[in-house]
């Protein structure tokens, strides 16, 4: 056997917002008109991230990949010479062309998303 406590639901209609009153400091913190101090971001450059260059893709049917085996050729979608798609954690960042560098791989990059930059800045 179980006790349980009742415990009063919570009635929504007795909310009224009119009952409270805000002093005017509250509304002088709320005033987004002045400039914020710029911070120091210069702890997020330490934080790693995966940079990912994306050759092209495809959507696919599971059932047709299934169908798939050694010589088979699946038809992507991006041309022979378009700038690769540059992602950093998975998101959009830029293109880039690959190039080779002391035997390596490596990327240059041709354009940069500005709506990357933004989001990593805000």
């Amino acid at each position: 056997m179980s006790t349980s406590t009742d415990i009063p639901a919570f009635n929504t209609d007795e909310l009224d917002f009119d009952d409270f009153q805000f002093d005017e400091s509250t509304n002088e913190n709320l005033d987004m008109s002045h400039s914020i101090p710029e911070r120091d971001l210069s702890f997020f450059k330490n934080i790693p991230v995966t940079v990912t260059l994306e050759v092209a893709s495809k959507d696919i049917a599971l059932g047709d990949l299934m169908k798939a085996g050694e010589g088979s050729v699946i038809e992507l979608d991006k041309l022979n010479g378009e700038p690769l798609d540059v992602k950093v954690n998975g998101s959009l960042m830029g293109h880039a062309e690959v190039v080779v560098v002391n035997e390596k791989y490596g990327l240059r990059l041709i354009d940069v998303v500005d709506s990357a930059l933004d989001s990593a800045i805000q």
